[in-house]
Order: C-alpha cells, then structure tokens, then sequence
C-alpha cells in the first residue's frame, strides 16, 4: 500500500485559511475574554441577585412566547410565498425584511404608533385588556417584530425545497389541503423551520432597541425587570465595566448553552 503523499497547500488556499483564522479570531476573541473575565463564585453570587434571575427569566420567556407568535402567524405566510406567485410578491418578501435593517431604536418608535395606548391598536387591544406599554406583552412584540423575518425567510426556503409533486400526489390520493400540508408538506420542512425558530429566539433575546423604547420596566414574577440587554447598558451607564461585567458573562453563556443545545438538534434531526 503506498502512503499518501502530502500535497503542499495552493496559495489561494493558503489565502483564504489565514482569513479565516483572522474572522475567526475576531469572533471568539471577545467572547473568550469576557466569558473569563469573571470567577464562578462572582457569576454564581451576580445570578442570585433578584433583578438579575428576573431580568433573564423575563428575556426567555418573552422571546420563546414572540417564537411561539411567529411561528403560528408566520409559517402560514411562509407557505404562501413559497408556493404561490402574485403581483407584488417581491415587494412583499422585501417589505417582510425590513426590521432587519431600520434601526431598532425606530422600530420602537414604529410600534409605538400602532400599539400605544393613544393610538387604534392599541385602544383595541386596551379594551380587551392587553397593553403593550410596559408589559411583558410589550417586550414580546418588540423582539417578534425584529425577529421574525427570520423564521419566515427559513420556512420559506424549507418550504421550496418540498417538492410540489408530493403534495399533488397525496391530493390525488384522497388527502385534503390540510393533511398535505400537515402530513407532507411541514414534516419535510420542519428543519428549516426549527432553525429559523432557533434564529428568531437568539434574534429576540439579543434585542435591545425597541424593547427600551416600549417596554423598559415590566411587571414579571412580583418584581419589574428589565430585559437583559437593558440591564447590561443600564449597568454599564451607572456603575461601570465592573459591574455590567459579570451580568453579560451570564448573558453570554447562557445565549450560547442555549443556542448550541437547539443547533444540535437541528443538525442532528439534518443527519437523520
């Protein structure tokens, strides 16, 4: 048997390994440094302070309830845009990308206008008892309204990836819309829409602009937090580096424990 030879790297390889490791090193190298800028015994003694387990509970919560909202609302339009074509429709998909873009500070403002309490949404929902300014409810619809477009652009890419003769062959064969949908069409594209639902809740938890603009301290658990990306600033603004540094360790690692868990899923679900 004869040994494999080495081959001695191309240069534009050679190129590109040395950016990479550059990109590389300019993503992790800020996380690697905060994340052991403080001890266990300081994470440990920062977690038990009540507006800090607070603060974090109330980001997990609201982003998993704005996921939740998204994916009820959003698949379906997903579906849509995946299978249908109409006039308009590339406005549309645009349209649906824009909080990504705008500064989130004026999507606050936005959805200020819509569901402030002055305004029609929100004297609508007032009457059925659901505000939005300073509320738990508000915190949800900041962080669907920044995330979303990324669940609906993945579970639009799943949903193109379904082949369309499937979901003709099973109306053939007795099934109504519904049960080609639901028995077809969203098994083969459950992949994308769980990692779009990952995206959209790491997307939420990280939101900082509109959530300061319309829900800064809510009522949550007998107390009123804020969202964390608030109290890290806010920490920040009023005592330092010192003390805003062990609260966005804590952050860190619980966005990426969190993020990598789910992401496995994914692959794992993609490997299967």
């Amino acid at each position: 048997m004869t040994k494999a030879l080495w081959r001695r790297p191309e240069g534009m390889s050679v190129v590109f390994i040395l950016l990479s490791g550059l990109i590389l090193v300019f993503i992790f190298a800020p996380l690697l440094k905060t994340v052991t800028s403080s001890g266990p015994g300081t994470l440990w003694g920062t977690l038990l302070e009540q507006d800090v387990y607070t603060s974090i509970l109330l980001t997990i919560y609201a982003a998993f309830i704005a996921t939740l909202v998204g994916l009820f609302l959003g698949v379906p339009l997903a579906y849509i845009l995946a299978r249908r074509s109409f006039w308009g429709k590339g406005f549309l998909e645009g349209l649906i990308d824009i909080p990504i873009v705008i500064p989130h500070s004026a999507a606050g403002i936005a959805l200020l206008f819509v569901f402030g309490q002055q305004f029609l949404f929100g004297r609508i929902f007032h009457g059925l008892g659901v505000d939005f300014v300073n509320t738990v409810a508000g915190v949800v619809i900041a962080m669907m309204f920044v995330s979303l477009p990324f669940l609906i652009d993945s579970a639009k890419d799943g949903f193109r990836g379904v082949d369309v003769r499937l979901e003709k062959v099973a109306r053939t064969l007795g099934a109504s819309a519904w049960q080609s949908f639901l028995r077809v069409s969203l098994p083969l594209a459950w992949r994308n829409i769980f990692s779009g639902s990952v995206m959209m809740w790491a997307r939420g938890m990280s939101e900082f602009g509109a959530v300061l603009i319309l829900a800064y301290h809510v009522p949550f658990m007998g107390h009123y937090p804020v969202a964390d990306s608030i109290l890290v600033a806010d920490r920040f603004a009023s005592f330092g580096l010192d003390s805003a540094r062990p609260v966005t360790v804590l952050v860190i690692l619980i966005s990426l424990i969190t993020f990598i868990t789910l992401r496995t899923i994914a692959c794992r679900g993609v490997r299967t």
